[in-house]
């Protein structure tokens, strides 16, 4: 069976955005954007909220054209552009780029889409994210902390009314200074 994935920017302070979805903090190199490219091209499809879809289709479906882009920042846009991409929405109709739309987050219906053959599923979206957590479909939470404190800003996880404890699966260090924690449920 195929796991859903949470994989995050998130400040020391657990933010995953600054004011004004301010994300200038973020410290991603190009050895921290191979490493997302390496495990990301793996995947089976993209799950993402409104926000990060339109976010995302803003810039990365053309970010290979650009001569001057950095050789991960165009595989990446490979990447993106051709991964299957399922957009959770109640106000888009539809989208480009090999994404359907789906109203609403019904467990039933992602754990069907998980038992389906594929790799992995990778969600983004902080909203999203809080969706999946409370109805127990994350299986892996993968944080890349930043060594940064922005203060301020939409904390990466909300409010819960029930403790969770997850297993360390894996630590890594990046030259910037960025850690992965990777936890399993």
């Amino acid at each position: 069976m195929r796991k859903i994935i949470l994989a995050m920017q998130v400040s020391l302070d657990g933010f995953f955005e600054g004011p004004d979805r301010d994300l200038s903090w973020h410290m991603v190199d190009d050895e921290l954007h191979r490493h997302f490219n390496d495990h990301l091209v793996t995947m089976g499809a993209f799950l993402e909220g409104r926000v990060m879809h339109e976010l995302m289709a803003e810039f990365w479906p053309t970010a290979d054209a650009d001569p001057a882009s950095p050789a991960p920042v165009a595989e990446f846009a490979r990447i993106w552009r051709d991964m299957p991409k399922i957009v959770y929405s109640r106000t888009l109709t539809a989208a480009d780029w090999n994404t359907t739309v789906v109203r609403d987050v019904v467990a039933e219906e992602v754990l069907e889409l998980k038992a389906q053959p594929g790799g992995d599923l990778a969600l983004g979206g902080a909203d999203l994210a809080d969706t999946f957590r409370r109805l127990g479909l994350i299986d892996e939470y993968w944080l890349y902390v930043h060594p940064v404190l922005i203060g301020q800003g939409r904390p990466l996880f909300k409010s819960a009314d029930t403790r969770a404890q997850f297993r360390l699966m894996e630590t890594r260090g990046f030259g910037n200074g960025v850690a992965l924690l990777r936890y399993a449920v």
